[in-house]
């Protein structure tokens, strides 16, 4: 198990956290099998120009004080272009269950277009992200894009109402978008999240797919906050009833003047409260196969399915909501005044994209988990990293550990 140390006591001092890719285990370290063949990195940015960026805030400990901390709080950002583009791509969505925020439905429903970086934050920090995608991209082109944000609640850990997230932090995390491996876990929009009763945060994944003879990239990143233990299936067996009532999330016993009344942590977790299926999730899919928005669409979809092999039932008060978009020569260069040449994927040729889609989804939420390390925040509350002992013998005894 995994409790934090010295290293996570420096960067409480350091507050702002650089998020460099770490050497985390990822879920096919760990044995876990999953379908189809992943891309290089097994990330997003294996789909060529996707860039990724990540703003950690840590800081502080014990007490929640509005406005003071504990901080465990982040922005990720999603450059379908890079940095170097305020040209628009092709773009679907897909509202499984709507107790959550994304902008940008309304321009996507009528023109199927994603314009500038996608930020995923905490719930009250869209209209920070929002700001700071605008006046970033407004220095960098010359006019304010209207970009998507999305949002999971990291309330639990984090000092939600004291907005801790500011414009300024999604300007730094586009600053820091590149290729390349993507950091996982407690990072980024996803440092304070919890996923199926487990410490949750940002997991991605990829499938590389034949299509009419030619081959194309499916990536897929995901910020999990949602999901009841119980259900939580991984490769198939089932892990959350397995674990039972051991590492549920706590409350630490030495939190002077704490008013919540909740049960206080053993080592193991054991004591603690199973939480509700009350989190969210945001999933963001790229692509480089030719693809129109109704296409997209359909893509978006499928990811629901990928978080449907975990257990998930998209509880009522779960914010599941989902954005896809495609790269493809052609379907970046639209505009009011010319249509640009564009040959699609014919509607027949499909789905080995669902699959891929579905596929690198699953592997991107149990990356999440797998990655993500166990934290305490506010008044002492303490999330669990999953267990990757116990995780490693659950799927060998249902027969499920990759040979």
């Amino acid at each position: 198990m995994r409790i934090l140390g010295k290293g996570f006591a420096a960067m409480l001092l350091a507050g702002t956290v650089a998020t460099g890719v770490h050497a985390a285990e990822r879920a096919r370290d760990l044995g876990v099998p999953f379908a189809g063949k992943a891309g290089p990195l097994n990330a997003i940015t294996d789909v060529k120009g996707v860039e990724v960026g990540q703003v950690t805030l840590i800081s502080g400990e014990g007490k929640r004080e509005k406005g003071v901390g504990p901080v465990r709080t982040g922005v990720t950002v999603v450059l379908p272009r890079g940095k170097e583009s305020a040209k628009p791509v092709y773009g679907g969505f897909f509202n499984l269950n709507g107790n959550g925020e994304m902008t940008g439905q309304s321009y996507l429903q009528d023109f199927g277009m994603v314009y500038g970086p996608i930020g995923i934050s905490n719930t009250n920090a869209i209209g920070q992200v929002y700001a700071g995608i605008q006046q970033w991209t407004s220095n960098k082109f010359g006019d304010a894009l209207w970009p998507v944000v999305a949002e999971t609640y990291d309330g639990g850990l984090n000092d939600i109402e004291g907005f801790h997230v500011k414009p300024e932090t999604a300007m730094q995390a586009i600053d820091k978008a590149a290729g390349g491996a993507v950091a996982e876990g407690n990072v980024g929009g996803g440092t304070g999240m919890r996923c199926f009763g487990f410490k949750g945060g940002i997991g991605t994944s990829s499938r590389v797919v034949e299509v009419e003879n030619k081959s194309y990239t499916v990536g897929v990143l995901a910020q999990c906050n949602t999901g009841l233990r119980t259900v939580l299936r991984i490769a198939g067996a089932p892990v959350g009833e397995e674990l039972g009532k051991t590492w549920l999330p706590c409350y630490a016993a030495d939190v002077a003047g704490s008013e919540e009344k909740k049960p206080k942590c053993a080592a193991d977790g054991k004591g603690g409260t199973p939480p509700p299926d009350d989190g969210s999730i945001i999933i963001v899919v790229a692509t480089d196969a030719p693809l129109l928005p109704h296409q997209l669409n359909r893509v978006a979809r499928r990811a629901s399915l990928g978080l449907g092999r975990l257990g998930s039932f998209s509880g009522n008060t779960s914010g599941d909501l989902i954005v896809s978009f495609s790269t493809a020569e052609g379907a970046n260069d639209v505009s009011d005044d010319e249509v640009a040449p564009f040959k699609q994927v014919s509607q027949g040729n499909m789905d080995p994209i669902f699959t891929a889609t579905v596929d690198a989804t699953e592997e991107a939420i149990v990356n999440a988990m797998v990655a993500a390390e166990t934290m305490t925040g506010g008044n002492g509350h303490r999330l669990f990293g999953l267990p990757h002992d116990e995780l490693r013998a659950i799927l060998k005894k249902y027969g499920r550990a990759a040979q």
